[in-house]
């Protein structure tokens, strides 16, 4: 079971997203899309989608910090296991909340909205339960260890992440890591494996574009000729 879930599960999942991207970006690309709904409601939406992104951003960013940034480098730069624990303690926590906040708001958007609530797929339904879960869980997991410096995961399940790019993965590395943590990780991974069939692709269609276009550049009004005036034919002369 240790072999399936921390030296197989990983793979068959990174199989998954890249192989169902691939899949999805090659015939279903008219189907790219998060299915907006802002037609129907826009006023609920406009409070729990910036909610959402921002609390999962966050999110994403602490999960990259705490697997991929070894205990060994934030001790060179003099921070402390107390430390960090706190940090990720009240931050993670933080971030949880407003995630949560939002896909509740969402939820609740969808239900009491009834063209909203027509337009949500059993696709839907089952991404929104595993990504809760998944977040739900990694609080719990975080909460139910909270005395002294916490549960340390740097030592732990770091290791083993990491050892999965090196195609050698440190199975013994998850031996003793509270339940909680295990099914947090195992569900996370479900979740990363159904992200190509779901709304969740259109994070691969991020406008990142948008940080570095040109401005768009708006000429202004002169106030002393505001109001209606009469059409004048042919060419005039603008200012500079």
């Amino acid at each position: 079971m240790a072999t399936l879930l921390w030296g197989a599960l990983p793979y068959i999942a990174f199989v998954l997203l890249v192989a169902g991207t691939i899949w999805r970006y090659r015939y279903d690309k008219f189907g790219w899309t998060t299915r907006s709904s802002q037609v129907y409601e826009s006023k609920l939406l406009n409070i729990a989608s910036p909610m959402f992104h921002y609390g999962i951003l966050f999110v994403l960013v602490g999960h990259l910090v705490g697997l991929f940034v070894p205990e060994s480098w934030t001790d060179k730069v003099g921070l402390s296991e107390h430390t960090y624990h706190l940090f990720s303690l009240y931050g993670g926590t933080a971030a949880g909340i407003l995630l949560v906040l939002g896909i509740l708001l969402l939820l609740y958007r969808r239900r009491t909205n009834t063209p909203v609530f027509r337009a949500t797929t059993a696709n839907d339904k089952f991404m929104y339960l595993v990504l809760f879960a998944a977040i739900v869980l990694g609080m719990v997991a975080k909460l139910l260890h909270t005395s002294g410096d916490g549960y340390n995961y740097r030592v732990s399940i770091a290791p083993w992440a990491r050892s999965l790019f090196t195609l050698r993965p440190d199975i013994d590395a998850m031996t003793g890591v509270p339940l909680m943590y295990e099914i947090h990780a195992v569900v996370g991974m479900v979740l990363l494996a159904l992200v190509p069939f779901t709304r969740l692709i259109h994070m691969f269609s991020a406008p990142l574009q948008y940080l570095f276009r040109p401005y768009v550049v708006y000429r202004s009004r002169d106030p002393e000729r505001i109001g209606a005036r009469p059409e004048r034919r042919g060419w005039e002369r603008t200012e500079s």
